[in-house]
């Protein structure tokens, strides 16, 4: 089993942000700013939507690490560390998914 989790790629990400973007793929994502790479992240999770209704279990895996990538390189730009999406998604495991949705204020 991998011992990698994302806490290691968060901080991977938050390294190679500061390097040079003619030598790293996460420097450039983070100097093209936040659109070019929220739009990355879209396109992303629709290559794994795509993978999950095919069925393919090989691609589903490579698209959902992606997705989870692109998804930290997003956050790291916004300056949302990844335990606060972890925190905010152990509050909700205090109640059903239905529950919560329910008590939530209507925007």
């Amino acid at each position: 089993m991998s011992q990698f989790t994302l806490d290691h790629l968060e901080a991977l990400i938050a390294v190679r942000a500061g390097a040079d973007p003619a030598e790293s793929h996460t420097a450039k994502l983070v100097a093209r700013g936040m659109s070019q790479a929220a739009k990355k992240l879209g396109e992303e999770a629709v290559e794994a939507v795509i993978a999950g209704m095919t069925g393919n279990a090989e691609e589903l895996t490579k698209e959902s690490a992606d997705l989870l990538y692109h998804l930290l390189v997003v956050l790291h730009i916004a300056g949302v560390p990844l335990k606060d999406v972890l925190d905010e998604l152990a509050s909700r495991t205090a109640q059903s998914g239905i529950a919560e949705k329910a008590a939530r204020k209507p925007v």
